[in-house]
């Protein structure tokens, strides 16, 4: 089975350091480390990246194309911002999930549109660090649906 991605937009290289009240007190490697303990228990592995560049984000998804079993995909603030990420993860042809760990809804108004929603299953938002394990669940669930046709 190929991995699920787990691709990390901007500022959450800082996790553990960045707002600790609206983000929690985990670092990215905690979360990797849970991503990976969750995929393994649902028979994947994972790819765990993280970039504050837009490019880099939408080359990953382009490589998850045909790398990847599917997508779990937190992209910070380009979340609310980028045509790119909703227009790689369109023509990426495998299930993603949309990943926050604060619920966007109850925060600024900016964040509540979200341009890549459309191009994904699903979303998940505001349980903290174990929103990235209920994606990945979701996106283990999706794969296998699919894979028994």
């Amino acid at each position: 089975m190929k991995p699920i991605f787990v691709l990390n937009g901007p500022n959450l290289n800082m996790l553990g350091l960045r707002e600790p009240a609206i983000y929690g007190s985990d670092t990215l490697k905690d979360v990797e480390t849970r991503c990976a303990a969750q995929a393994k228990a649902l028979g994947f592995g994972t790819v765990f990246r993280q970039s504050n560049i837009e490019g880099e984000l939408v080359n990953w998804i382009h490589e998850a194309r045909t790398a990847s079993s599917g997508i779990a995909i937190n992209a910070g603030a380009y979340t609310h911002t980028s045509v790119a990420l909703h227009d790689a993860l369109k023509a990426a042809d495998v299930p993603a999930v949309e990943v926050h760990l604060s619920n966007v809804h109850k925060r600024e108004a900016f964040r509540h549109h979200s341009f890549i929603a459309p191009a994904v299953n699903g979303v998940i938002c505001g349980f903290g660090v174990n929103s990235y394990e209920l994606a990945i669940t979701a996106l283990a669930n999706i794969i296998t649906a699919k894979e028994k046709g």
